[in-house]
């Protein structure tokens, strides 16, 4: 198959055959990166297989409060709007070293010493450093919590489908890379074909997905700003990673207030609540 040459923006993932110093859909200045192009193949049928499910009438959706997931963090319940919504998407984003990986992995192991089963897709360390890490953070021995060292976007939505776990951590997106596309990972291209795909299965199998990015040094999420368009929520983590105190902070909330924030510090243990701020 022959691999064409495209420039995508990294701002809104608007391609073009040629370099454009500004981007005419979103006129971001300097934002065209050098990609490799692939005809899309099989796969585009195997992503759009997910959607089985007709047309209903929105007056027989029974929608609950009780479906959500309390994550036993009272600070980050009230920012998410009273838990995790089931089927729902959360991007989390922050500096290196703020504390992303931390929270994702307290989160899990709240969720798991409730019954819920959770995988944690990590594709930043392997299994044993991950290991070491939880332990520190208090691992609780459960028997829920699965633990991957896995990029491959298609063995992941496999694990994912077999395990049929509550909650899902993707660290990060950056490096998951879905095969069928021939740009590296981390490319605009590859950020969002795997954001889509796996927000179509947390719709369509109701589990819940954090999905860990990077952020660039000007403060915003590397990759598309389509990102941050496709998922439920994006949180920010705030603060200096040389200092103790953490701001987690909620810019887009479907399901809840963008008007909160939690304060946590960090400490030897992981994040704890910061209950009076003031």
């Amino acid at each position: 198959m022959k691999t064409k040459t495209v420039f995508s923006c990294s701002s809104c993932g608007y391609q073009s055959p040629k370099w454009l110093g500004r981007c005419p859909d979103c006129n971001s200045w300097n934002s065209f990166t050098e990609e490799d192009y692939t005809a899309p193949s099989s796969g585009t049928k195997e992503r759009a297989s997910l959607y089985k499910d007709g047309p209903v009438l929105l007056k027989d959706v029974v929608a609950r409060d009780e479906d959500r997931l309390k994550t036993n963090v009272p600070e980050l319940d009230r920012v998410l709007g009273g838990g995790i919504v089931k089927g729902s998407v959360i991007l989390i984003g922050g500096d290196p070293g703020v504390g992303k990986s931390t929270i994702s992995l307290q989160v899990s192991n709240h969720l798991t010493a409730q019954g819920n089963s959770v995988l944690y897709v990590s594709g930043e360390e392997s299994v044993a450093q991950t290991k070491l890490r939880a332990k520190r953070l208090g691992e609780s021995g459960s028997d829920k919590l699965y633990i991957v060292n896995q990029t491959d976007l298609s063995l992941i939505v496999e694990y994912i489908k077999k395990l049929k776990p509550q909650a899902v951590i993707i660290d990060s997106i950056q490096v998951i890379f879905d095969p069928a596309i021939s740009s590296s990972p981390g490319s605009v291209s590859q950020v969002r074909e795997c954001a889509g795909v796996l927000t179509q299965l947390a719709k369509t199998t109701d589990t819940s997905i954090f999905i860990i990015g990077h952020v660039t040094k000007e403060g915003a999420l590397a990759g598309p700003r389509v990102l941050e368009h496709i998922v439920d929520t994006v949180l920010y983590f705030e603060g200096d990673r040389f200092a103790i105190y953490r701001i987690l902070r909620a810019v887009k909330n479907r399901f809840g207030s963008t008007n909160e924030i939690g304060v946590f510090e960090m400490g030897p243990h992981g994040l704890s609540e910061v209950k009076n701020p003031s």
